[in-house]
This record gives C-alpha cells, sequence and structure tokens, in this order.
C-alpha cells in the first residue's frame, strides 16, 4: 500500500518577504558564512593530536 505524498509547504506573502530577508542578513553578517583562513593549519594540529591520543592509548595497552 502506498502512503499519500506530503505536499510541502510554500511561504508566500510577508512571512515570505521575511525569511528572504532574515537569510539575506544571515548569509551577509552571520560568522558561520564566513571563510577563516586558518581553518587548514587549524585542522590539521586536531588531527596530529588525535592522531597522538591514540597511539598513547595503544602504548598503554601494552
Amino acid at each position: 500500500m502506498a502512503l499519500p505524498i506530503a505536499h510541502v509547504p510554500v511561504l508566500t506573502g510577508e512571512v515570505a518577504e521575511r525569511f528572504e530577508r532574515m537569510a539575506e542578513y544571515n548569509a551577509k553578517y552571520m560568522r558561520g558564512s564566513q571563510y577563516n583562513p586558518n581553518a587548514p593549519e587549524m585542522l590539521r594540529r586536531i588531527e596530529e593530536n588525535t592522531r597522538r591520543y591514540y597511539e598513547s592509548l595503544k602504548s598503554n595497552k601494552k
């Protein structure tokens, strides 16, 4: 037996305009949407610390 397809709600009028304004503001001003030039270095350090941590766990088991 097939399930009925749910209808997707669509924003209209003032609600749609407000949503669009908020989305544009967030894209422009929110910190999460900006590129961090230090991100690759931060990731490398996290990976290195994780690797050291797992190696210390392995050496403590012996």
